[in-house]
């Protein structure tokens, strides 16, 4: 997928999680967006999976931790989800983690959990592979 093709699906993501949010507001827990946040999604014609398993590699080998996206959107983009008081490093460390194991390149950190939720939003890069 293109650099404009990876940018405007991230603003269609932006625009189906701020109309969940729209109906929902805040305070909710996070499956509750989740499962919301895929049915905007879909309604939408945008091809996206839940709770993606994403098993470590190390030197071709798989080990016994895995890790499971929140969404996984076109095979593309990886969203993170959060319902938090205020999103933190940990946070962005935890998405950065899962483009680096998924071999993506933009991910989104959303948290559904601020009165306006452009305050809640992140996008992060995976610095490894090429600008977007």
């Amino acid at each position: 997928m293109r650099t404009e093709e990876i940018n405007n699906l991230s603003g269609q993501i932006l625009d189906a999680a701020i109309e969940v949010h729209r109906n929902l507001g805040p305070g909710l827990l996070e499956s509750v967006y989740e499962i919301c946040l895929t049915e905007e999604l879909t309604e939408r014609n945008i091809k996206v999976e839940r709770q993606v398993n994403l098993p470590i590699t190390y030197k071709g080998k798989i080990l016994s931790k895995e890790f499971f996206i929140d969404l996984l959107v076109e095979n593309e983009i990886i969203i993170e989800l959060k319902t938090v008081d205020k999103i933190l490093p940990v946070h962005e460390a935890q998405l950065l983690t899962y483009l680096k194991l998924a071999d993506r390149k933009l991910g989104l950190l959303i948290n559904f959990n601020e009165a306006l939720l452009k305050n809640g939003y992140r996008r992060i890069l995976n610095e490894k592979l090429p600008e977007i």
